[in-house]
């Protein structure tokens, strides 16, 4: 098997081979691979030389003779040896940057999908507390459950017991805050309602304790219910310009005012939920678990949630990371939505513009 030359461009190599014969060759770049092929079927009879272009890069190649020789037009296989079969790095590479890019989607999708399903959860946890606010009062003559603040708060007459704080106090886990407070009996003394899914927070102190979670979420709307010393006038002390409702009848739009809502955890204490109109500031802050949003029940019975417009209102959820009181004058978008379904003005006051 000898090679032949050419002017410009020599093939690759040059054979003379009987059927069926395996040949290996190496060359320099594609290129021409000429191959005799006996006419009559005899070892050393060549009389056909046929050439086959082969788009192979430079390496070793095999050419494999198929069939009959004596064919008028046999055609060979090849393959590139230098590939054994197998994936070239930039394949494999692309290979597993789709799997990669694929991966990523898959799990982008399944952290919306659990983010959708907690946020759905919350908004049912709201929802059966407001059933149960309703229950409440249509078994007392339309009178609204008891919602104080401070220490008072601590008393099972209250519609939740207990004060939240960072430290290893009992009603940061005492269920029985919950179950055994006014309105226990009305959602089945069930405790896990209490707690928005999304809310595990805990102080480091709280962490080391072993403990899971606290046990409530929510509070109340300051302006809804009997507030006690807070309301004694008739009005709330914290909000006098504004309609305080101590019966469900004293609720002109019931649609418009919330009952209940997911408060931020390191905003939380008490069950009372009270910011003051006359100024532009979070002194209880709402929480933005939900894709920077919280859930809020209504005087109607229905739950919701409120996606919020300012970074103001969305400060990390963790201890002592809130920094309230926080000055909301420069933007008081979200500020004025809650106040204006917190109740309605007695008189000239309205939520704070700028």
């Amino acid at each position: 098997m000898e090679g032949a030359a050419g002017p410009k461009q020599p093939p690759i190599s040059s054979f003379a081979a009987s059927s069926r014969e395996l040949l290996t060759f190496k060359g320099q770049r594609a290129d021409t691979l000429s191959v005799a092929f006996p006419e009559g079927g005899g070892e050393q009879d060549f009389c056909k030389i046929k050439d086959w272009q082969f788009p192979a890069a430079a390496g070793k190649v095999r050419l494999i003779l198929n069939g009959s020789m004596s064919g008028a037009n046999p055609i060979p296989q090849a393959m590139n040896l230098s590939r054994r079969g197998g994936f070239t790095l930039l394949e494999l590479l692309v290979v597993v940057a789709i799997v990669g890019i694929l991966a990523g989607l898959l799990l982008t999708a399944l952290a919306g999908s659990k983010a959708r399903t907690r946020r759905i959860l919350c908004q049912n946890n709201n929802k059966q507390l407001v059933t149960g606010w309703l229950m409440y009062a249509d078994d007392h003559s339309q009178r609204l459950a008891y919602n104080l603040g401070g220490a008072a708060a601590r008393a099972n007459i209250n519609w939740a017991a207990g004060v939240l704080d960072w430290e290893l106090t009992p009603d940061n886990t005492n269920l029985a805050n919950l179950t055994q407070a006014a309105l226990g009996a009305y959602v089945a003394q069930v405790s896990t309602i209490y707690r928005c899914p999304s809310d595990s927070v805990l102080s480091a102190l709280q962490s080391v304790a072993g403990w899971k979670s606290r046990v409530r979420s929510y509070s109340m709307n300051a302006s809804v219910g009997d507030a006690g010393e807070l309301s004694s006038s008739g009005v709330n002390a914290n909000n006098p310009g504004y309609a305080q409702f101590f019966k469900l009848t004293s609720i002109p739009a019931p649609a418009q005012i919330f009952v209940f809502l997911d408060e931020q955890p390191d905003s939380i204490s008490d069950g009372y939920f009270v910011n003051r109109s006359s100024y532009p500031e979070w002194i209880r802050l709402p929480a933005s678990w939900h894709n920077g949003g919280a859930t809020f029940s209504f005087a109607d019975g229905r739950a919701e949630t409120y996606f919020w417009k300012c970074a103001s209102t969305m400060p990390p959820p963790l201890p002592d990371a809130a920094g309230l009181p926080i000055d909301v004058s420069e933007d008081p978008r979200d500020f004025n939505w809650v106040i204006a379904h917190m109740s309605v003005a007695q008189g000239p006051t309205a939520p704070y513009g700028h």
